[in-house]
């Protein structure tokens, strides 16, 4: 087994190019990315080790290391603004060329464009380590390199030494959620990575993905996220670790970073957010607090609990800047033989101010009906349990009129009658 220092080893991470990027990652020092690799991107800082993987050509060069942290924008014409998530970056010696990259990283266990940690690193670095160079002078020297200009060997690497580094001891990777693709949203626990987000004791705790999901979708490092009934500050921890700025209200607060405020008025200047995400309450189901005006305390049976809704809904609109996204998460009440479509009653107040970008549905974990009992009363006595609430995600129109035109879509059709033709 290898015992390797890794004091002085920074993690790393592989960032992607192709045949028409890569001249201009060498010729600016420039690496790049675009909005679904940014999460992992943006965590980059100076003094990481850093790799660049050609997919045309599956070679992976090395070794690089961040001259800058990683931000929006340091060289904002490069690549003609396709990849605005960037880092600087400094060669380290003469660069090497490994291929069959795509391979060897599936059998390092590294993926391109996420975050490698210290142990993952050092394997990767020993690959390009000069074969007339001892380990403890080539991390020494990795460790401590001045300034060198960029010069690419002509020879492709081998893995001649991959025997060797498979035996260095691994630690699991940071957990970082991914970009959902699809409009059904299920995670499994209400939070991720090392640092909890929220509290996941408090009642009707939002799931810290929902929120890392539309930040990174609709938001930039630096913009401004506002929730006015944060609860226990799952979206300010959430926020704060991916590099927005946040303001977060609730009209009984939890914890001394959370504004005591009532969501009907928002203490903001109008047109001043980037993007607003309310976990509102679904009717008097659950004891949020003991204040007096918490609209959780209102059944959503009657008209009063959406009327109240619409108040908050017309801050949103006021505080929210032009072309902005607001995130809205809700669920239906079932109790005693009676159905609530509160999802529905929500999503109407909701397109009185804002147009639809889409309807997510997000299922229902941790709930105190999630066991075998209440599963056998709803066979038993004919009834569904709550599966699933609805996420609304909502744009505050430009205020231009928008001329609805006749589109013209060219859909699939398949044959019907394919199987005919089939020989049986």
């Amino acid at each position: 087994m290898l015992q390797l220092s890794k004091k002085s080893i920074a993690q790393g991470q592989v960032f992607a190019c192709t045949n028409k990027s890569e001249n201009e990652c060498f010729e600016r020092l420039l690496f790049g990315t675009n909005r679904p690799y940014a999460p992992a991107a943006m965590r980059v800082r100076k003094g990481d080790f850093l790799f660049l993987l050609n997919l045309d050509s599956d070679i992976l060069y090395g070794v690089f290391k961040a001259a800058s942290d990683a931000k929006m924008n340091i060289q904002p014409e490069a690549w003609n603004g396709k990849y605005p998530y960037q880092v600087k970056v400094q060669p380290i010696g003469k660069i090497t060329q490994l291929k069959d990259a795509k391979k060897l990283l599936t059998v390092l266990d590294i993926k391109r464009s996420f975050p490698i940690n210290k142990e993952a690193t050092m394997k990767l670095l020993e690959l390009y380590r000069p074969s007339n160079s001892q380990m403890d002078e080539w991390f020494q020297f990795l460790s401590e390199p001045g300034s060198t200009p960029l010069e690419i060997s002509k020879e492709t690497k081998s893995w001649e030494l991959l025997g060797d580094v498979k035996q260095i001891s691994v630690q699991p990777n940071e957990e970082i959620p991914t970009l959902e693709a699809t409009t059904l949203w299920d995670f499994p626990k209400q939070s991720y990575g090392k640092t909890p987000k929220g509290n996941n004791k408090y009642p009707g705790v939002t799931p810290a993905a929902i929120i890392w999901n539309l930040i990174w979708r609709y938001t930039d490092p630096r913009d401004l996220v506002v929730d006015p009934m944060c609860g226990s500050g799952t979206t300010i921890d959430v926020c704060k670790e991916e590099g927005r700025r946040v303001i977060c209200y609730d009209i009984s607060p939890t914890r001394p970073d959370i504004l005591q405020n009532d969501s009907r008025k928002i203490p903001l200047q109008e047109n001043s957010v980037d993007m607003i995400f309310v976990d509102s309450p679904y009717g008097d189901n659950v004891k949020y607090n003991e204040h007096p005006n918490c609209i959780g305390k209102i059944s959503s049976e009657t008209e009063l609990f959406y009327d109240e809704l619409e108040k908050v809904m017309k801050e949103c609109h006021r505080i929210l800047k032009s072309g902005k996204v607001l995130g809205w998460l809700i669920g239906d009440q079932w109790v005693k033989g009676r159905f609530t479509p509160v999802g529905f009653k929500v999503y109407q107040k909701l397109t009185k101010y804002f147009d639809t970008v889409d309807v997510i549905c997000i299922a229902r974990r941790g709930q105190a009906s999630h066991t075998g009992l209440w599963y056998n009363r709803a066979r038993r006595f004919n009834f569904f349990l709550r599966g699933f609430k609805y996420l609304f995600i909502m744009r505050k129109p430009s205020g231009e009129p928008v001329k609805l035109e006749q589109r013209m879509v060219k859909w699939k059709y398949y044959d019907r009658n394919r199987s005919k033709n089939t020989p049986s």
